[in-house]
């Protein structure tokens, strides 16, 4: 994105977000969001409908477009531009007159009881009691009219009894432009939407993190995933953020919208809407099942194996297995531990996992060293499967909701060598990221795009790379040698390390980074230790030296005063 895009885009978030916070005082956070997105969600669908109508009234007038209608199709067009069709084959919600923003904003600010025509293809009467009611209306009629909705928008703006501030709502989120250099409608009110929701998150605290990933944390993923086409799952997709950046990953590597196929779940019913709401008004197709349900006891995908799956779970979750039997297929390396769904969460995933699979899981620091609880049991059985392909230790202060420090796991049900990847068998690669990143204010740290670059590049240069000692056949039988990595990756001390199994089972089976990748060098400075050693010896005796005269001059001073110490 040019420099000059990016500004406007952030001056837009700022004006917009000190504005309806202005606006909207005498609600939480939690509420607020609901109020805010539901407008932002209208604004997008009734702009993508008014853009899908201008195409439209255009070729139905042009005699070279196969939809022109004739010299005489004049009466027709106003007919034809409210055919739901030509609107869903573009994969455009089909938005009816009521819920169009035009409408919604010319009658903000209109009196309670008024009646009102309606004049899109067809005049009716409508009459409302308040602007609350009005929206409602507005959502509902939206919902009806699309199947993939139903259930998902949030209709209780009139139960809200905020009517005396909507209508300053609707006309500052009216000014979102519709498009600005190359940004479309799309681009906008997409990143408006995930300002929002990371500012909402902030507000909320440990309440927001249910529903929003660091975006940086998600681009790290994604980048180093590289979901480009396939079946893209994440069992709990709080708002959605993996998807969208899935999509713009593909985008931005010359990709095209549909190349990926989105499956998700979520448990939170308000949670669950605002991933619809997401999806929806990016134009993606998705399936976040039926209706929002708990991944252990109702999975919503049974028979889905995704290409990429990528997750932040609820860190340390306990009491998650009700309603969950002991031999579930999923426990294929242990039964998880009531206390603590970490592994229950990976194991969820793994069976998730398509033949040449890979997943990324953002877990507490503890899933890689705990042996309590049959966890290290369940890990060792894992990394003896060869499942583990990366750890990244994250630094701290990443999260608006926790403090608690975390890692990534990378898995992958195959390490041999395919489409342009060495052969990797037996080996881990684990990076070491703490140092990373930097302090965006007093209380988050973020990732700049040279610290997502570095890891990721790290990452692919190390699959990249040819195992030395993984052509011999003792590592396919599980006995791995000591071996280097070649053509291109280098293990970087207090950084990256990649290690075999041996050095995994050393360590029993603990995945720590920082017990891998050691210290990182000092600079030399180009003088011996001997000579170093002496001249640090040296002044330290001087300074013993100057301590002692000093402590020597106190103790006399005080002696003058009468202090006998």
């Amino acid at each position: 994105m040019q420099q000059e895009e990016q500004q406007f885009l952030n001056d837009l978030d700022k004006k917009l977000w000190t504005a309806a916070n202005k606006l909207l005082p005498m609600l939480d956070a939690a509420v607020y969001k609901h109020v805010v997105l539901g407008l932002i969600f209208l604004k997008y669908v009734s702009d993508a409908f008014k853009e899908r109508r201008e195409e439209l009234q255009a070729a139905f007038a042009d005699p070279a477009n196969d939809y022109y209608l004739g010299e005489d199709g004049a009466e027709l067009i106003e007919q034809e531009l409210e055919a739901r069709d030509y609107y869903t084959e573009k994969n455009v919600f089909w938005v009816p007159a009521l819920a169009r923003w035009d409408f919604i904003k010319d009658h903000a600010k209109v009196a309670n009881g008024t009646k009102l025509q309606v004049k899109n293809g067809k005049v009716y009467e409508y009459k409302f009691n308040g602007i609350g009611r009005l929206i409602d209306d507005a959502l509902e009629a939206v919902e009806k009219e699309n199947a993939k909705l139903k259930g998902v928008l949030d209709k209780n703006y009139a139960s809200k009894q905020i009517d005396s501030a909507l209508p300053g709502l609707i006309d500052h989120i009216a000014e979102i432009p519709f498009k600005h250099g190359s940004l479309k409608a799309k681009d906008i009110l997409g990143h408006v939407y995930e300002y929002f929701l990371g500012q909402f998150a902030m507000a909320e605290g440990k309440k927001g993190g249910q529903y929003y990933t660091p975006k940086s944390i998600v681009t790290t993923i994604v980048e180093m995933l590289e979901p480009y086409k396939g079946r893209v799952y994440d069992p709990a997709c709080g708002s959605g953020g993996f998807f969208v950046s899935s999509e713009k990953f593909v985008e931005e590597h010359g990709g095209r919208i549909g190349q990926l196929s989105v499956y998700g779940q979520e448990s939170n019913p308000t949670t669950w809407k605002l991933a619809c709401m997401n999806m929806a008004i990016r134009g993606m197709d998705f399936d976040l099942g039926k209706e929002p349900a708990s991944t252990y006891t109702r999975d919503q995908h049974p028979d889905l194996r995704a290409d990429y799956i990528m997750a932040n779970p609820p860190f340390n979750m306990k009491e998650w297995n009700a309603g969950v039997k002991d031999d579930d297929p999923r426990w294929k390396y242990g039964i998880p531990p009531a206390g603590n769904a970490n592994f229950a969460w990976m194991q969820h995933m793994i069976h998730h996992l398509a033949p040449n699979g890979s997943m990324a899981l953002l877990l507490a620091n503890g899933s890689m060293s705990s042996n309590t609880n049959n966890e290290g049991e369940i890990r060792k059985a894992i990394i003896e499967a060869d499942l583990v392909e990366c750890v990244v230790a994250l630094p701290g202060q990443l999260f608006t909701n926790t403090q608690i420090p975390a890692c990534i796991w990378f898995l992958t049900r195959n390490k041999t060598a395919r489409s342009g990847w060495q052969d990797r068998k037996n080996h881990t690669l684990f990076i070491d990221a703490r140092n990373l990143g930097y302090m965006k204010d007093r209380v988050l740290r973020d990732f700049a795009p040279d610290d997502i670059r570095k890891i990721a590049d790290t990452f692919h240069t190390w699959k990249r790379a040819a195992h030395t000692q993984t052509v011999r056949p003792e590592l396919v039988e599980g006995s791995p040698q000591s071996g280097g990595i070649v053509e291109g990756y280098e293990d970087i001390p207090g950084f990256c390390k990649s290690a075999n199994l041996n050095d995994i089972r050393k360590h029993d089976y603990v995945l720590t980074p920082g017990r891998y990748v050691g210290a990182a060098e000092q600079e030399q400075d180009g003088e011996p230790f001997e000579e170093k050693m002496a001249r640090l010896t040296a002044q330290l005796n001087e300074q013993f030296s100057e301590s002692a005269k000093l402590e020597a001059a106190i103790r006399e001073n005080l002696s003058k005063l009468g202090f006998d110490i």
